[in-house]
């Protein structure tokens, strides 16, 4: 069957008006458009819908019947179409991010506070995991956007970078001493755990030199290594930026290096199809660059 969904739109407003006139004016159409319509159906269908009245119509068994599943069907394609106005507008939906613990409580909070006030109709939820884990979660569709320790290469994912971020060593008291590699390589370290891509990034910088980093303890939280390091248990290695507070109380301390790691980035990520207005215009472009 070729009948067109405009068809049935215009058999409703003429079976709900019974009136083809009314039904045009409704429609702001010309009633010969209606009636033409209406006769092109019922040939179609080879069937008659309406019987046709001086003052008006009437629906013949058959046409309500028709009206009846038309309606429902009709009513059905219309809130479809609004839900796909209000996931355009964001008026509705769900926003799903990825993220690792560490972002999300040091850098991801306040902006998904933003985006609540300013979309309070969306409905945002956050999925924890490694970079690695988050990743993952995006090419199988589970994500809208993932937040993830760069650099990532992958060419199933479109990468941003939004933070420039340090990894450091610390320790629980000072220490001037300028340290080598290789002396800090003897130390009793504590990093995260080896599926982490920060462990990674400062795993192949050492790498490059030669040097194969064994940690005493490996910990699944940035905030474990914080509280480690504090209470003189290890070196930690962890982002100087989500430590500055304690760095600044004096409740930890950087450890001087002969040579710093290179600076890398925080990102966010996202597969090519998107979703959900574009994955919320990328997090509405970083909640406009966080004005």
């Amino acid at each position: 069957m070729n009948t067109k969904l405009d068809q049935y739109r215009i058999f409703n407003e003429a079976a709900q008006a019974l009136s083809f006139s009314k039904a045009a004016k409704n429609l702001y159409i010309s009633q010969s458009a209606i009636s033409q319509t209406i006769t092109a159906l019922e040939k179609e269908l080879d069937t008659t819908l309406f019987v046709r009245h001086a003052k008006g119509v009437s629906l013949t068994k058959e046409g309500r019947l028709l009206y009846q599943e038309t309606a429902q069907a009709l009513s059905l394609i219309e809130k479809a179409e609004n839900n796909l106005i209000n996931l355009k507008e964001l008026k509705g939906g769900d926003f799903v991010i990825g993220a690792p613990d560490t972002l999300c409580v040091h850098y991801l909070t306040p902006y998904l506070v933003k985006f609540r006030e300013r979309y309070p109709l969306v409905h945002v939820r956050v999925v924890n995991g490694t970079s690695l884990e988050t990743i993952k979660r995006l090419k199988s569709g589970q994500l809208d956007l993932a937040f993830v320790n760069l650099p990532f290469d992958d060419e199933a994912i479109i990468t941003k970078p939004c933070l420039t971020v340090h990894d450091i060593f610390v320790s629980g008291h000072p220490d001037d001493h300028l340290y080598s590699y290789k002396e800090l390589s003897h130390k009793k370290l504590i990093m995260l755990e080896r599926l982490s891509n920060s462990r990674r990034y400062v795993d192949h910088i050492f790498a490059k030199e030669g040097i194969h980093l064994s940690p005493e303890m490996e910990l699944g939280a940035h905030e474990l290594l914080l509280n480690f390091a504090k209470n003189d248990l290890g070196i930690s290695v962890v982002i100087k930026e989500f430590s500055q507070m304690m760095l600044d109380h004096q409740e930890i301390y950087e450890l001087h290096l002969e040579k710093p790691l290179p600076e890398r980035s925080i990102g966010y990520a996202y597969a090519s199809r998107l979703s959900l207005s574009q994955a919320a215009s990328k997090f509405i472009e970083l909640l406009n660059n966080a004005t």
